[in-house]
């Protein structure tokens, strides 16, 4: 890694986790699809260093961010292990809220798992 810029270094030796948020009804059985239109608050206090929220299924209606599809936002964070990635996006995460909101809560569990054999 020699030559390398510090922050290079740091994304090349820190681990990543990503809590993915989803809409209400999603995944779908039915023709109509996942619920959009729901406000999303929370999203100018979901900051934090080392960590970024990613738009999926999002859009603007007159300055409003709401929910567009399934799959909303994905809360990404950096850590020194992947524990405390996991830990900085749920933290993330746990800011920004819309009416059906929900997220898995067991994401990154196998990998912590496998990190101890």
């Amino acid at each position: 890694m020699r030559g390398l810029p510090a922050a290079a270094q740091s994304a090349l030796t820190e681990r990543r986790c990503g809590a993915l948020s989803a809409a209400a009804a999603h995944p779908a059985p039915t023709r109509r699809g996942p619920r959009r239109g729901d406000a999303i608050s929370g999203l100018d206090a979901a900051v934090a260093e080392d960590a970024k929220v990613f738009h999926a299924g999002t859009r603007d209606v007159d300055g409003q961010v709401v929910t567009a599809g399934g799959r909303v936002l994905c809360a990404c964070a950096l850590g020194g292990d992947i524990a405390d990635a996991q830990q900085r996006a749920y933290v993330l995460a746990s800011h920004i809220r819309w009416d059906g909101e929900f997220h898995r809560s067991d994401i990154g569990w196998r990998a912590m798992g496998n990190v101890n054999k």
